[in-house]
């Protein structure tokens, strides 16, 4: 007698219906949201054999070791970045101090660039040195890391444009005195994106982005990436690992979209930039314009060398007489330009920068106000006669 088998409740039914829906067809353009805590497995069997392949292999068994959606992400940026891997991390911070904690350890000696985003200046001096791992800054042009260089010395960091004038070192220098010492060189990418700058052909072996920035570039999503060489790369895998970094596949997707008209966004940027830098250079309240692509700028050179082109980012400094009043003024007087401390998104952006604080090689004390635009991808007319107006609001 075959025994009929039990119709599952209305409560079962809403559990278990719908988790495979199947259809017939092409497929997608852009890879699907996957959302998922819980990975579920055929067997056993399947679900060890994962386990034990996912120290080496990039598998999907478990949300807080990435999922398909973040996993193309992964893919797009290492292949942006000529790497062998790529993790993500919820903060480009995130993926800076994760890296430290990777290849750093108690006794370690850091070398860091003098022109290094703030923040991560701060995680040197503040997190990193109760750890008894110490860091010397060195000049942001790179011209005496050699000397600097101590038996301890584990890894040189660099940002390269630096952080709100966009000086340049030599990061090939930089990575022949690494290798011949057997230090790491970590650079921060977020200004060249992957696509004005590539570190690892420069002899790098971790660059660093903010996809925050150009690759998200609508100012609505942070996140990190840590794109590595294949030696390089089990020191970070491990240690993100340990720490449980994952992104959200919303994020991720949200970066993959942006990331799609990362070219063609980065030539408007490039071109607005360049109209307001030197539309810049005419204004008589202007000590300094600061962009690598000027032929003025001290590392030109090795941007003609380095790097396939610009972006938005262009700062100035004031002639010496105009006060930090002055500066405020100015920037509280442009309606275009948002006051705003990120940058990377379509909008362009203002903000004062403190190189007083933001440097410790070089001296400042003696400079003028150093402002820093993001100019978006609106009219440069517009942007013009806006920054026009700001100039027309400086105290005679």
């Amino acid at each position: 007698m075959n025994t009929p088998k039990p119709s599952p409740t209305s409560l079962t039914r809403l559990v278990h219906a719908g988790k495979r829906p199947a259809f017939d067809g092409g497929r997608t353009v852009n890879p699907p949201i996957v959302r998922a805590s819980t990975v579920l497995f055929d067997s056993v069997a399947q679900q060890r054999e994962m386990r034990e392949r996912r120290g080496d292999e990039r598998l999907f068994t478990y949300g807080a070791r990435g999922n398909p959606t973040s996993f193309a992400l992964e893919d797009l940026v290492s292949e942006l970045e000529g790497a062998y891997r790529t993790r993500l991390f919820p903060t480009g911070l995130a993926a800076i101090g994760m890296t430290l904690l990777a290849y750093l350890k108690p006794g370690d000696h850091l070398l860091m660039s003098d022109s290094v985003y703030e923040p991560a200046r701060k995680l040197a001096d503040s997190f990193l040195r109760p750890y008894n791992i110490r860091c010397t800054f060195f000049a942001a042009n790179g011209s005496d890391v050699e000397e600097k260089i101590e038996t301890g010395t584990r890894l040189i960091y660099a940002e390269c444009p630096g952080s709100l004038v966009y000086e340049m070192c030599d990061l090939p220098r930089l990575a022949e005195l690494a290798r011949a010492r057997g230090l790491l060189v970590v650079a921060d990418n977020t200004w060249g994106s992957g696509c004005q700058y590539r570190p690892l052909a420069l002899g790098a072996d971790v660059s660093i982005m903010a996809a925050t920035k150009y690759l998200s570039g609508h100012s609505d999503v942070m996140m990190g990436t840590v794109a590595t060489t294949k030696e390089a790369w089990p020191a970070l895998a491990e240690r993100s690992d340990a720490f449980g970094m994952t992104v959200s596949p919303d994020d991720a997707y949200l970066v993959l979209r942006g990331a799609r008209s990362l070219a063609a966004r980065l030539a408007m940027h490039e071109s607005h930039g360049l109209q307001v830098a030197h539309w810049l250079q005419s204004r008589h309240e202007v000590a300094t314009v600061f962009s690598p692509a000027l032929p003025d700028h001290p590392g030109h050179a090795l941007w003609q060398r380095d790097c396939k082109g610009s972006n938005g980012l262009v700062s100035f400094e004031l002639q010496p007489g105009f006060s930090q009043d002055a500066a405020e003024c100015l920037i509280d007087s442009l309606q275009l330009f948002g006051i705003g401390a990120s940058w990377g998104g379509y909008e362009s952006l203002v903000t004062l920068a403190d190189m007083r604080r933001a440097r410790s090689v070089t001296d400042w004390s003696a400079r003028g106000q150093v402002i820093r635009l993001h100019v978006g991808l609106e009219d440069p007319v517009d942007l013009l006669a806006d920054l026009a107006q700001g100039f027309a609001a400086l105290p005679a």
